[in-house]
């Protein structure tokens, strides 16, 4: 936790040491920081925590060491927003002389209890014995369930399906962490990989790559 601490503080004396004295009739802020949250007593990065301006439509995300970085006006309010944290707003003060703003901000775990929920496949009993004696029980809806699940037909409709936002943003993270996971070292090529080495020799004695003549 001191380390943590050290840190975000030369990071808050590094920001405001290079910040360059703004104009008069420029209220644009560079407004970065550190999302941190107290974990097992010590303070860990909040990853990818949302960070947005109340009333308007921008904002940013922190990446995986909680930094993040935005452009503010003076008198803006951010919110900070996270799965599992409490939310928390933050005023961007008025009299900043510089047009360089840093923080570290602390979140709050957060439970939330959701009330319970009982789902019923029918309103009523009356309408469950209706529905069940008007039950189809001939073998055609095991025939359609079975074509409907059949691999092909799964991966017919998989490969005709395209990525949506919420798929294209979690291939993005996926990335994201991919990188990641090669800080201080240098990522694997395939040019020395032995298997794919093999794999094209024997491509080339097959003569896969040869030019096709056409008939």
């Amino acid at each position: 936790m001191k380390r943590i601490l050290i840190l975000a503080l030369l990071f808050l004396s590094s920001f405001r040491a290079f910040a360059q004295p703004a104009s008069g009739n420029n209220d644009l802020i560079q407004f970065s920081g550190l999302v941190l949250a107290e974990e097992g007593g010590r303070l860990v990065p909040v990853p990818f925590a949302t960070v947005t301006i109340r009333g308007t439509t921008r904002g940013t995300y922190a990446n995986y060491k909680g930094f993040f970085s935005l452009v503010v006006k003076r008198n803006e309010v951010v919110k900070f927003t996270a799965l599992g944290f409490a939310d928390v707003e933050k005023t961007v003060p008025d009299s900043l002389k510089s047009n360089k703003y840093a923080v570290v901000q602390l979140l709050s775990s957060e439970g939330i209890d959701l009330p319970e929920l009982v789902v019923f496949p029918w309103p009523n009993r009356d309408h469950f014995k209706r529905e069940f004696l008007a039950m189809d029980v001939s073998n055609a809806l095991a025939d359609n369930a079975a074509a409907n699940l059949a691999k092909d037909r799964i991966a017919g409709v998989r490969d005709a399906m395209t990525m949506d936002g919420s798929e294209n943003g979690k291939y993005y993270l996926q990335q994201v962490a991919r990188q990641s996971s090669y800080i201080g070292g240098v990522p694997p090529m395939q040019i020395f990989n032995v298997a794919s080495w093999a794999q094209f020799f024997t491509a080339w004695q097959n003569g896969d790559f040869k030019k096709k003549k056409k008939r």
